[in-house]
């Protein structure tokens, strides 16, 4: 399975939604907390042109939010991308 990293902070719902539909899929998910971490959040901001969170990644791809990464599940292209 694809390693996945996600910018969260503690207080995100988007984040708690992402989480449990990747853990649904059987994905284990390095979380990266940006409110903790100023630092963080910079790099986060540079690598994906965002600076809201979640921001996912699914190996080396960016897939973006939670919104993003549901329209994936619903469009058959998440389990297929969590497989690579």
């Amino acid at each position: 399975m694809a390693r996945v990293r996600m910018y969260t902070t503690a207080v995100c719902p988007f984040c708690q939604m992402a989480e449990r539909l990747l853990q649904s899929k059987g994905a284990a998910i390095d979380k990266i907390r940006v409110d903790l971490d100023p630092a963080e959040r910079s790099a986060m901001m540079e690598k994906t042109g965002r600076r809201t969170v979640p921001q996912i990644y699914i190996g080396d791809t960016h897939v973006g939010g939670y919104d993003d990464l549901a329209a994936l599940d619903r469009a058959g292209k998440l389990d297929p991308l969590l497989a690579s």
